[in-house]
């Protein structure tokens, strides 16, 4: 489940989870994201072998790694939403940060 919810939010930039969730996958994208930024093939292939999807993981050296060379950590951001209307759980977007 995590490594799901992992490759969608590299692919997609944001995703909508409960609290919980997104706090326990946040540690994990930032740390594929630290591979990309590594781009050995020893680290392309420990990328591949978590990410789901390999047009998500060339996304992540390619695109990801240039956007946050300059940044040492924190590539991502929680912001709470509030109550999800069926069973009151707490609700988060993740989404990577915009680097300027």
């Amino acid at each position: 489940m995590y490594r799901n919810l992992v490759t969608d939010l590299l692919r997609y930039e944001k995703i909508v989870t409960t609290e919980a969730k997104a706090k326990e996958v946040r540690p994990l994208a930032e740390k594929v994201i630290t591979l990309g930024k590594d781009g050995t093939l020893a680290a392309r292939r420990h990328c591949l072998s978590f990410v789901t999807d390999k047009t998500v993981a060339k996304k992540v050296f390619d695109d990801l790694a240039q956007r946050y060379a300059q940044r040492t950590g924190g590539y991502t951001a929680i912001f709470k939403l509030g109550p999800r209307q069926g069973d009151g759980a707490p609700m988060a977007q993740l989404e990577l940060v915009k680097e300027d």
